[in-house]
């Protein structure tokens, strides 16, 4: 197999007779896999029971013959307008309760029934027709769940919610008692009492709140999971995966990661951002992390720019290149791209394009092809995983979805913390994986839990263990709640109090911050801190900062205890960038992490992968970095491989307009 190279295809929007071209440029491209069918059922069932898939099956045997496999969607995500028509009970309700009709995409709820048995009856048709084609790779189940129905708070969502709730807590004592319903007059005397968290006057159950999230990333799981029976049925050696997209809040990918064959993503980072390369290193992690290490696909990114965002920067000429390649370090094994040929009307007639809507004399589609040749030359890589990463950041869907609520302490970013601790790390050239926190994490020299609001006792339990021979970093905002929102029974931070040694005995947010009113940490580490502070006791723990000013004044800021054979560090601020490269030089100390690269490089990220090692600047002035005892400069967006071990000077390929060739 080689590695994947393509992107969805959607040649229902065009005349036939533009097929041909598409093959014949598809192979000069070097296309090696078309995404079929992603928003095709109207044209496959254009009437309810009839079904036309003569140009379904001109298109794969004509991709077929062009030598070209297929990725081929079950349709299901967008309904045609007579299913609605018939059904409206399918359509989703916001919480205000606001019926989503017809008009754009993913107009169902994943909790009826009726749109559930539309859509396995359209992809039983289909496996039955296609799952032996020889040009089948792989079935690609719906597209991006839940990212225009995320939460559906119909009466069928209702139902759905209550079935959920009992399968979970059996009595609805149960329920009463791990929600906590005595509080504000809530108790139910039967599941039937119990609606979605619609509209309220105030603030709702943080339980109920949080037990609602679950259930709506389960039910587009189950969505997923009803389509999967039906292909395994039917195909059970061809793979089936779905396009997950990097950090997004609705769904669960954690659980979800386990029900597909691999690890599928659509990343689309804003190029006009100045850490917009860091953004997708992040998502990229994620997703390796996700696969437990195995390759991923790349399934969707823009050429250059995007039509949904309220400027739509287009990537520079190179920068496309080199964020592919960000990817394939990383650990793809394919580079897709939304979508072949730029569409001519719809939503998204300005979404560029493999094929720009000018034609090929275009900037784009020069890049596209270049590009595409060069794919051939990594070959090396497919299969290959991620060398050398031996640092984890625990992240998990519970603490989002909780620290999203109101009636907290003050409001923080759960995302946003997260990707200041990863930013600190990439600009110190150090790979890092995302680890659920129960995981096991014994394979890492640095594991960093920031704000694991929302954990049990024994994923507190798993972190204190880990700390005992490894280094662990945690910060504020961790282990408050359990999993069924209440106060953690042993106290704040549970397990984890005694190993880090600590106490943390109130919270300490500053609301505001003026200029004249300073917010600083001191000694062992320097820098300021924002909103969020903790006053904290340390029991047996080292006392490394303190803080300089507001209530926390005097009472420490960052802490350090020995363990067994380990240390375990604690920040009970929301530090700035300085204040955390400086306290992450601290905590390497205690590890054997050896950064990449040790210069000031902004924009620039050195990852081994598949014996090579991969040296690119994303900043848009030149950096230079020594990689392999090798100093180079480095153009804006320029890619340079290195083939490790060999001698240092052995570059497999550099510039972002020459094709790779093999110097010696």
């Amino acid at each position: 197999m080689v590695l994947w190279y393509g992107g969805d295809y959607n040649p229902e929007q065009w005349t036939s007779d533009v097929w041909d071209q598409d093959v014949t440029l598809m192979r000069r491209a070097g296309v090696t896999v078309a995404t079929v069918g992603v928003f095709s059922w109207a044209q496959l069932e254009p009437r309810d029971g009839v079904f036309e898939f003569g140009w379904l099956d001109d298109i794969i045997d004509r991709l077929h013959a062009g030598g070209i496999r297929v990725d081929l969607a079950t349709a299901t995500a967008s309904p045609p307008a007579w299913l609605s028509a018939a059904h409206p009970e399918i359509l989703p309700v916001t919480r205000d309760g606001v019926t989503l009709w017809p008009g754009s995409r993913q107009h169902y709820s994943p909790s009826s029934p009726v749109y559930r048995r539309y859509a396995a009856r359209l992809v039983r048709k289909l496996a039955e027709r296609y799952g032996s084609h020889p040009a089948l790779i792989a079935w690609h189940i719906g597209n991006e769940f839940g990212n225009d129905n995320p939460r559906d708070y119909s009466d069928v969502a209702a139902a759905a919610f209550r079935r959920w709730l009992r399968s979970k807590y059996t009595t609805i004592d149960a329920l009463n008692s791990e929600w906590g319903t005595a509080f504000w007059s809530q108790r139910y005397d039967s599941f039937e009492e119990i609606l979605p968290p619609r509209s309220t006057p105030t603030f709702g159950n943080p339980a109920h709140l949080l037990d609602f999230e679950r259930f709506s990333s389960d039910e587009h799981i189950a969505c997923y999971v009803a389509e999967l029976e039906i292909l395994r049925e039917y195909t059970p050696d061809i793979p089936v995966t779905t396009n997950f997209m990097g950090f997004f809040g609705p769904a669960d990918y954690w659980k979800w990661a386990e029900l597909v064959d691999f690890v599928c993503d659509d990343a689309y980072p804003d190029p006009g951002a100045y850490d917009s390369y860091i953004q997708s290193g992040m998502q990229r992690d994620l997703m390796r992390s996700l696969g437990h290490g195995k390759p991923w696909i790349l399934m969707e990114q823009a050429t250059s720019a995007v039509n949904w965002r309220a400027v739509n920067t287009p990537k520079a000429a190179g920068q496309m290149r080199a964020t592919s390649y960000q990817a394939l370090a990383r650990g793809a094994d394919g580079i897709m791209f939304f979508q072949w040929r730029q569409s001519i009307h719809g939503a998204e007639k300005f979404h560029s394009a493999m094929v720009p809507a000018q034609g090929t004399d275009h900037r784009i589609w020069r890049e596209v092809e270049a590009f595409g040749n060069e794919l051939p030359l990594l070959a090396q890589l497919e299969g290959t995983p991620v060398e050398g990463v031996k640092v984890a950041i625990v992240f998990n869907w519970d603490s989002w979805w909780s620290l999203d609520q109101k009636a907290l302490p003050a409001e923080t970013d759960y995302i946003a913390g997260l990707t200041a601790w990863y930013t600190a790390l990439f600009n110190r050239g150090i790979v890092t994986d995302f680890a659920a926190p129960g995981a096991d994490l014994s394979g890492y020299d640095l594991v960093i839990a920031p704000s694991l609001f929302c954990a049990s006792e024994s994923e507190l339990q798993n972190l204190a263990d880990y700390a005992e021979t490894g280094t662990l970093l945690v910060t504020y905002l961790t282990g408050i709640t359990d999993e069924t929102t209440r106060l953690t029974p042993s106290g704040y931070l549970g397990p984890l109090a005694a190993t880090l040694g600590i106490q943390i005995d109130e919270f300490s947010p500053r609301a505001t911050h003026r200029a004249d009113e300073p917010r600083r940490i001191s000694g062992g580490v320097q820098g300021n801190y924002g909103v969020w502070s903790e006053i904290i006791t340390a029991k047996t723990a080292e006392v490394v900062a303190r803080f300089d000013d507001g209530t926390a004044s005097g009472h420490p800021a960052v802490t350090r205890r020995p363990t067994t054979s380990g240390t375990a560090w604690y920040s009970a601020a929301e530090l700035d960038r300085t204040a955390i490269s400086d306290l992450l030089g601290r905590v390497i100390e205690d590890t054997d992490v050896e950064p990449e690269f040790l210069e000031n490089a902004p924009g620039v990220e050195v990852v081994r992968r598949g014996g090579l090692v991969f040296a690119i600047n994303h900043g848009r002035t030149t950096a230079t970095v020594t990689v392999e005892s090798v100093a180079m400069v480095l153009e804006p967006y320029e890619v340079v491989l290195i083939e490790a071990p060999e001698e240092a000077g052995d570059l497999l390929q550099r510039g972002p307009r020459h094709l790779p060739v093999r110097a010696r």
